[in-house]
């Protein structure tokens, strides 16, 4: 998926319907790429969120396949194919950031283990 630039089909990959808070990395060199804060329900069957970490966790890139035009994005430091962006998300950026939930890691924040106990 992440260096033939593929696609996985909707609603089947990990992480489209996770709700829990925590970090997805890019699943080929573990960079920090987005925070569960700012991910949403898209309703397009893949993980998605409004921004990256940082603006240098991603790198865009020009998409002309399948007779569209579509802006790429890849991890940064590795070059992974990550998924797509569009300017159709919600506030406060616009943006979204439409990933294969396969190119991700996720890592859960740690629950309180006194709130784990109760």
């Amino acid at each position: 998926m992440t260096r033939e630039h593929g696609t996985e089909r909707a609603f089947t990959g990990p992480y489209w319907d996770e709700k829990r808070a925590g970090l997805y990395r890019c699943v080929g060199c573990e960079t920090p790429l987005f925070s569960g804060d700012t991910k949403y329900d898209s309703g397009t069957g893949w993980p998605s969120f409004t921004a990256p970490v940082d603006d240098g966790a991603v790198s865009e890139h020009i998409d002309g396949s399948w007779l569209m035009r579509r802006t790429e994005i890849r991890c940064a430091h590795c070059d992974a194919h990550l998924g797509h962006v569009f300017p159709d998300g919600p506030k406060p950026t616009g943006q979204r950031y439409c990933m294969n939930g396969t190119a991700l890691k996720f890592d859960p924040k740690d629950t309180d283990k006194s709130d784990a106990d109760k």
